[in-house]
């Protein structure tokens, strides 16, 4: 598994594999073509069916010189390695092809060509969590503690202060939303009725005023983290800060619980898939919320077998689940898988406090089956916007 730096990306919405993966495959071509005269970028599969209400042609766009570059779409075009695939192509002035890359946005920002992924080092020697936990117990240590005999971890207190920072943003942040649809931000709407409501439904509220103001802003192509992905960045860091403001809990138990929860989506990346055009919404919000539920496990005094019994139920119940952005843009029905997503996550988490950990089926297991089910998906419930809930608003 490579480093929790390759999880945990700081950038800019709305989306992890639309927009910050196509404009870091833009940078890098552009970096090796400089006295070209012309480029051309051909976008296919889903790349090209959602790109535009992902900003992806901006995203891209913005890397070359101004008016010098084209954007070609193929969305019933699917290239072999993924969904989200790319060629771009430098051309001089005659229109001669001087150089060509065929790359792929895996999710998360990650880049992968030729069948690899990015030449970055492995940073951790195990491939499960079974293995993981076999440590762990063998050296009465937590996940965080066996993150941190393979890297330090203290860039994580970076990566929770831009959490807070975009979530803190989106409170307060009032207006409509980019995209054409209209919606109305909800965010500091959500947060000061849950000041009102009785104490028992007052969690829900504040979580999704939290989950709210993060996905909002990533919608409006503010700065986010991946957690694993944009288009489901507000589920952990709502219950991150919720979970500190009611219990007071330290920076570096936060830190702790953000490398928790990157062991746990490390290996949905390694062994499964975090990107909801190969696997549908399942891989995004689905891993999210099971990394969120592992920090909360973890903060609330589990073991490792607890957060991991908590990341299990925490994927589990979003199996199947389908990437069906309305018009193409992560809003509808994003932002609110989001809040719901980070509610589930606390409830997955006292789920496996109240036990003992030992469950039937394993985290492993869940991934395994999410892969699966997800490559059963038809395509059009993979973030084409064609299928489920976007085919439904289209018809209205």
């Amino acid at each position: 598994m490579k480093s929790l730096r390759e999880l945990y990306r700081i950038g800019f919405g709305p989306s992890s594999s639309h927009t910050m993966g196509p404009y870091r495959a833009a940078e890098r071509f552009f970096a090796g073509n400089i006295s070209a005269d012309r480029f051309e970028v051909a976008l296919y599969g889903s790349l090209a069916a959602t790109g535009k209400g992902h900003f992806t042609d901006q995203a891209v766009r913005s890397v070359f010189p101004e008016g010098k570059c084209e954007i070609l779409w193929y969305p019933q075009t699917f290239l072999e390695e993924h969904p989200n695939g790319m060629i771009f192509r430098a051309l001089n002035d005659s229109g001669e092809e001087i150089d060509r890359l065929k790359i792929f946005s895996v999710g998360g920002g990650a880049l992968s060509e030729n069948g690899c992924q990015e030449d970055t080092p492995e940073c951790y020697p195990y491939r499960s969590m079974s293995e993981m936990l076999e440590i762990c117990t063998q050296q009465g240590i937590s996940l965080w503690q066996l993150a941190e005999k393979f890297e330090n971890l203290d860039f994580l207190d970076d990566i929770y202060a831009q959490m807070v920072e975009t979530l803190k943003r989106g409170l307060s942040a009032e207006g409509v939303l980019p995209g054409g649809l209209q919606l109305p931000r909800k965010a500091r709407s959500f947060y000061l009725k849950a000041q009102s409501l009785r104490a028992d439904i007052q969690r829900t509220g504040l979580i999704a005023a939290y989950a709210y103001a993060v996905s909002e802003e990533n919608a409006s192509l503010g700065k986010v983290v991946t957690a694993p992905t944009c288009g489901s960045c507000g589920v952990l860091p709502a219950v991150l800060f919720y979970l500190q403001k009611t219990w007071n809990f330290s920076g570096t138990e936060i830190r702790q619980a953000l490398a928790t929860a990157g062991m746990v989506g490390n290996i949905v990346k390694s062994n499964g898939s975090i990107s909801g055009a190969e696997v549908g919404c399942q891989g995004e919000i689905g891993t999210a919320c099971a990394m969120a539920s592992s920090a909360a496990a973890y903060l609330l005094g589990g073991t490792p077998r607890q957060c991991e019994c908590a990341a299990e139920i925490g994927l589990e119940h979003f199996l199947g689940l389908t990437c069906d952005p309305v018009a193409g843009l992560v809003q509808i029905p994003c932002i609110e898988r989001n809040s719901v997503a980070a509610n589930q996550a606390l409830v997955a988490a006292e789920l496996a406090l109240i036990s003992d950990g030992h469950h039937f089926v394993s985290f492993d297991d869940v991934v395994k089956t999410m892969l699966t089910t997800g490559h059963d998906l038809p395509s059009l419930y993979r973030e084409t916007s064609v299928g489920g809930l976007a085919e439904i608003m289209r018809n209205k």
